[in-house]
């Protein structure tokens, strides 16, 4: 049987989450396809953190100022939205501490110093799986697990077929499927956009312990609180996909997290998540270029800080508005 929503989302990670949120809180009737199995925003310590992001990544002043309007759109976002934001900032514990704070004063961030680094005010964070299902309750919104195999449009509508022989119509339809490319009959153009991501493999650890009052980062490892404790990891591997843990980093990175906090914990089965990134680091977000297909992908490690600000840009465009200011550096047209 074929459905014919207002909008089809096809993926149920944080950009595409965030995506049918907005567009459902918009009164679109928005169909949100997964194959339900766990995905990087899942697997992810929920950062919204433009200060240490900026500082780690020695960004450009107008980068950082980017990451940080995308951080002031989190408020109205998670109150509309019933989602727990904790603004409590974020610790940084490492060498050089003045020359950091001298950086992040110079980006425009809050920052003083603290016991063995500094601390900001302007990294804040946001529980991951309480965050999402709550995305995924929003009136107007429906997930439907699936796996789509196939997308076929003309001017009027999309047709999105799944493994299983349903189909869905709509006039508009939003790719928010990660690093996934065995998506058929994608546009070479829109095709070509998605083979140029680059999948970058990252895992974590959730650590049984009492959690610090906020996130804690430090050369090569972040400690964030999380329900019953902290999680831990760090590792960027770009150019893999494969899911399978790898103990001896997960024991590297507990091991230096511990170390971070000098307390003892008990860390349960390591995780691994792989998620997209472009050229330049940020999201593709907005138009494909092809009349009613959108795009919603490769936040690199920032699809938290990015979520509500690709939403925007992405309903915005749905619906033939004035796009934001920001829109241009997330135009998925940027490297053509």
């Amino acid at each position: 049987m074929a459905t014919s929503p207002d909008v089809i989302v096809i993926g149920a990670g944080v950009l595409g989450l965030c995506t049918a949120a907005e567009l459902a809180e918009r009164g679109h009737v928005v169909t949100v396809i997964d194959p339900g199995v766990a995905n990087a925003s899942s697997i992810a310590a929920g950062m919204i953190a433009p200060a240490l992001e900026s500082l780690l990544e020695e960004v450009a002043p107008a980068r950082a100022a980017l990451l940080k309007r995308a951080r002031d759109l989190w408020p109205a976002f998670a109150e509309t939205h019933a989602l727990r934001l904790h603004r409590e900032g974020a610790d940084w514990r490492g060498p050089d501490a003045g020359a950091a704070i001298a950086r992040l004063h110079a980006l425009g961030f809050d920052a003083r110093e603290a016991p063995g680094g500094l601390t900001t005010a302007d990294d804040w964070r946001i529980e991951v799986g309480p965050a999402l299902t709550a995305l995924a309750r929003t009136p107007g919104l429906t997930v439907t697990r699936g796996r789509v195999t196939r997308l076929a449009g003309d001017a009027r509508r999309w047709r999105v077929e799944a493994d299983d022989g349903r189909v869905w119509f709509s006039a508009s339809v939003v790719l928010a499927t990660g690093v996934e490319t065995a998506i058929a009959g994608l546009p070479g153009p829109v095709a070509a956009m998605v083979g140029a991501i680059t999948p970058i493999r990252g895992q974590l650890s959730v650590v049984a312990m009492p959690a610090p009052p906020r996130v804690v980062r430090g050369p090569g490892v972040y400690v964030a609180p999380c329900e019953g404790g902290v999680v831990i990891g760090a590792t960027m591997e770009p150019g893999r996909r494969d899911l399978d843990p790898d103990p001896a980093e997960a024991a590297r990175q507990v091991a230096a997290g511990l170390a971070l906090l000098g307390a003892k914990g008990e860390a349960g089965p390591a995780r691994v998540g792989v998620r997209g990134a472009t050229a330049d680091g940020l999201p593709l977000a907005g138009s494909s270029g092809q009349p009613g297909l959108h795009l919603a992908l490769a936040p690199r490690r920032n699809g938290w800080l990015m979520g509500p600000l690709a939403a925007l840009v992405v309903a915005d465009g749905i619906e033939g508005r004035v796009p934001l200011a920001d829109a241009t550096a997330l135009d998925p047209l940027r490297f053509g």
